[in-house]
């Protein structure tokens, strides 16, 4: 994997990771009506086949896994749609139990990108599951926010909830961020690669990841002060600071990528 599709194809592919599982691994199933399982899971699928066509024009014959990671991303694909059509088909538990099931297959999706990362496996897998956590918590928290516009009478809890999963990712994505370091893989790069003399492009996009998710965590300060207030309107002024978040955390996501494929 290598190159702008590359790096788009990790972006799309730990949003969709981080949304599914953020879906299904809360107590939505028993909070929200079904169809914002609809919304959710339509903007999943779209990230996870949009994963694998960005994944396939980045593929790199050099570097080992692509294929995996390309492969994978469809069957997320198709088991998002799978879940679709079941909960269409007023099959909830089965609905349920598949969209469950599409955690543990997002999860490997991701260790098979880490494998054609240019650093340890390891480093990598961490990186893309706190990315993962990072933009999901943006994702659905945007669309839960809007979906309050529907479903009026649903309580606080869930964005509430949401507001504090992304306070918390904030801190694990930076100490992702951080962990990968300001230098180059590869030092050759760094040398004949940079934005000015003291900074190579790695370092340069890294620092703008650092700035980015910084921002993403004021934004959560933000949302929770707003959702302090009793009026319905708290909501709304919420749902808009997800916005921004959703500008900062994926130009922090991007910036992020830069320096994690060869």
């Amino acid at each position: 994997m290598s190159g702008p599709a590359g790096v788009m194809a990790l972006v799309l592919a730990e949003t969709a990771a981080g949304g599914a599982g953020l879906l299904f691994l809360t107590p939505l199933w028993s909070e929200v009506k079904r169809g914002f399982f609809y919304l959710t899971g339509a903007i999943v699928l779209a990230l996870a086949a949009g994963a694998a066509g960005a994944a396939r024009a980045g593929t790199d014959p050099k570097v080992g896994g692509g294929w995996l990671a390309v492969w994978l991303s469809v069957a997320l694909s198709a088991g998002t749609l799978l879940w679709l059509v079941l909960l269409a088909s007023n099959l909830r538990t089965a609905a349920r139990i598949i969209g469950t099931l599409t955690v543990p297959l997002a999860v490997a999706l991701l260790f098979a990108f880490a494998r054609t990362a240019d650093q340890s496996v390891g480093l990598s897998f961490f990186q893309l599951l706190a990315g993962a956590a990072f933009t999901g918590a943006v994702l659905d928290g945007l669309l839960l926010g809007h979906w309050y516009l529907t479903d009026r009478k649903l309580p606080r809890g869930p964005i509430n909830r949401m507001a504090w999963i992304l306070g918390a990712t904030v801190v694990v994505e930076l100490a992702a961020v951080l962990a990968g370091g300001f230098g180059s893989t590869d030092q050759t790069v760094a040398a004949s690669n940079s934005l000015n003399p003291l900074l190579s492009v790695a370092s340069s996009a890294t620092l703008i990841a650092v700035g980015m998710v910084a921002c993403t965590g004021l934004i959560a300060v933000f949302i929770r002060l707003t959702l302090r207030g009793a009026r319905p309107t708290a909501v709304q002024s919420a749902t808009g600071f997800f916005y921004l978040a959703v500008i900062t955390a994926f130009t922090a996501e991007l910036a992020a990528k830069i320096r994690f494929l060869p």
